[in-house]
């Protein structure tokens, strides 16, 4: 067994490496692990940035939200933007402005100016996943999943380790010094994309031949293509196997935002623990999710999306109920690694959604779907600091608690994507 696993390693490594592909996708995974990391950096580095600007627990929230919020606008018009400046511009665009983002945190005198900050590198990291998979997907017309798995496991890798090496890094030189740190590692990055990621003609088709159309022509399909999105996602909606699965989506990803945002927060002022250890710890949140990831499609395929959706979200509860009574670093961990369970709902969910979308639309489609979830469910770290504020941390937990409850009920009713539904669902218009 350990021989056939390595040489199914040696065969997926040789798949990516060739013609020069591996300086690619290593080039997409560095920057991806960056980007990703980051966005998970600031929550676990709340303590520290609120103890030199003293705000409220609800507008430190409102910050963590304005970051998702900003990375959630991004994702439908950068479709249009792939057509018009191709991947290799965006992808690089998006790893300086990353850096630029981390100068700006370093030297922020005001809250105001670390909110411009905030809202710049939610922008800056919103140009990065759309034209990551589609460069995936034209540079490996084969092996694309191996070529998916190792760049978002590189993404996962960076928002297990980048949070408690930041935190370390703050008790040494500050969290504005720790943010500073990571800037030549977004400059890296993207030289590495600029230089490594090929250019495609993007007048080309999907056979490689070259379109006629002039710059109104294109116009007109951006206008086209909006409005078939707009199509797109009043059918989703009005499907009863879309329209569930994004609500149970919508609720988890909500609480998601509200548990990430002020985890780190409640470790240090609730349990005492030091700000390193807190970091630590939020990391193993991460680390926990990647070994559920890694099965949790595979049993979807086997059980049915529904039921295994359903029983995360229940087995999620626990949990979140038992963090308030959780003492003493074994207990806080164990509940951490039992909570990062709820971090596969996000693939299985995915898959779900988009394989029922028209297909001559999907992408449109999907992400108009992704923007609005991501929207609705970033509010959940200003929910969560505003009940902060008013003395019920403990309680928010038990709220996010109930939260994932309806969204297990909700998967509980969910259909197979096989079953027969509604005359009105996509998957019979």
């Amino acid at each position: 067994m350990p021989n056939f696993i390595a040489a199914r390693v040696s065969s997926a490594v040789d798949a990516l490496r060739g013609g020069g592909r591996g300086w690619t996708v290593s080039a997409v995974a560095g920057g991806w692990f960056f980007v990703l990391g980051l966005r998970f950096v600031i929550p676990a580095l709340l303590p520290a940035i609120r103890a030199d600007f003293p705000v409220s627990d609800t507008v430190a929230g409102a910050a963590i939200t304005l970051l998702w919020v900003t990375y959630a606008a991004m994702q439908f018009p950068v479709g249009a933007l792939i057509d018009r400046l191709g991947e290799r511009t965006l992808l690089s665009a998006s790893a300086v402005g990353g850096a630029l983002a981390m100068a700006v945190y370093a030297v922020a005198p005001t809250f105001g100016v670390f909110l411009l900050a905030t809202a710049g590198f939610g922008l800056a990291s919103g140009l990065f996943g759309p034209p990551r998979g589609t460069l995936l997907s034209r540079v490996y017309t084969e092996h694309d999943g191996a070529a998916f798995g190792t760049v978002l496991a590189a993404g996962s890798v960076g928002a297990a380790v980048l949070p408690p090496a930041a935190t370390y890094a703050t008790g040494l030189v500050g969290w504005r010094g720790a943010l500073a740190l990571t800037a030549p590692g977004f400059l890296i990055a993207g030289f590495a994309l600029r230089a490594f990621v090929p250019e495609f003609d993007s007048r080309e088709d999907s056979n490689g031949t070259a379109e006629t159309s002039d710059t109104n022509v294109w116009d007109s399909d951006a206008v086209a293509r909006v409005q078939s999105g707009a199509t797109a996602v009043k059918r989703a909606v009005s499907s009863r196997k879309v329209g569930l699965a994004v609500a149970g989506a919508t609720l988890m990803l909500f609480v998601f935002q509200g548990v990430t945002a002020f985890l780190t927060t409640y470790f240090v002022t609730a349990k005492g623990l030091s700000e390193a250890t807190a970091g630590t710890l939020f990391g193993l949140l991460f680390l926990s999710a990647a070994v559920f990831q890694s099965g949790g499609g595979a049993l979807a395929d086997r059980y049915g999306h529904g039921r295994v959706l359903a029983v995360v979200s229940f087995v999620g509860i626990v949990p979140l109920v038992a963090l308030p009574y959780a003492e003493g670093l074994p207990a806080l961990a164990a509940a951490v690694s039992l909570l990062g369970m709820r971090l596969s709902v996000g693939p299985i969910s995915n898959a779900y959604i988009v394989a029922l979308l028209p297909t001559e639309i999907r992408g449109t489609a999907w992400g108009a779907l992704r923007t609005g979830f991501f929207i609705i469910g970033s509010f959940g770290s200003t929910a969560v600091g505003a009940l902060a504020d008013a003395d019920l941390f403990a309680e928010s937990f038990f709220l996010l608690a109930g939260l994932t409850g309806v969204a297990g009920v909700v998967f509980v009713f969910l259909p197979e994507r096989g079953a027969e539904a509604d005359t009105d669902d996509l998957t019979d218009a």
